[in-house]
């Protein structure tokens, strides 16, 4: 009977506490923290296309063929501003902004070798870099062998 009334003054203890924590918990800024994002990955997504007209104006690259370089520029200046530490501030203020377009993949991969560093360059870099890549490679290889062969028995069909 003593535990029945101990455990009905804990519920009204823990319902007390959590009508306490919902009280005091700040409320979040969808709106702020939506257009934020919007404009920091519109502003990635500018210097992207920014970029491309650079690499076909200057260089010379056909627009087909510029995309190429864009992205590799985009993902070296991801992880530049990631190994001195930038793009993470910038991720904290932006949020999905940041983490949406290419670059916010190039960054979780330079933060995780960056963290893993000390335990060598394979075991730590390596092994632990491609422990969060391995399933974006994965997926996008399967499904890359998937699409290709329903491409080839479609035009097998035609």
């Amino acid at each position: 009977m003593s535990s029945n009334r101990s455990s009905s003054k804990e519920k009204q203890r823990e319902e007390a506490y959590q009508q306490l924590i919902k009280k005091h918990r700040p409320k979040p800024k969808v709106f702020t923290n939506c257009l934020k994002a919007f404009v920091v990955g519109g502003l990635i997504c500018i210097m992207g296309q920014a970029l491309m007209l650079m690499y076909i104006k200057v260089f010379g690259f056909q627009p087909d063929k510029a995309g190429d370089p864009t992205s590799a520029t985009l993902i070296f200046i991801s992880c530049l501003l990631t190994g001195i530490g930038v793009y993470d501030r910038i991720g904290q203020w932006a949020g999905a902004g940041t983490a949406v377009p290419v670059t916010g993949f190039a960054n979780s991969i330079a933060s995780s070798a960056l963290e893993h560093r000390a335990e060598g360059w394979v075991l730590g870099v390596g092994g632990n870099m491609f422990k969060l890549a391995g399933a974006v490679i994965v997926f996008g290889t399967v499904s890359a062998f998937i699409i290709g062969i329903i491409h080839t028995l479609m035009e097998m069909i035609k």
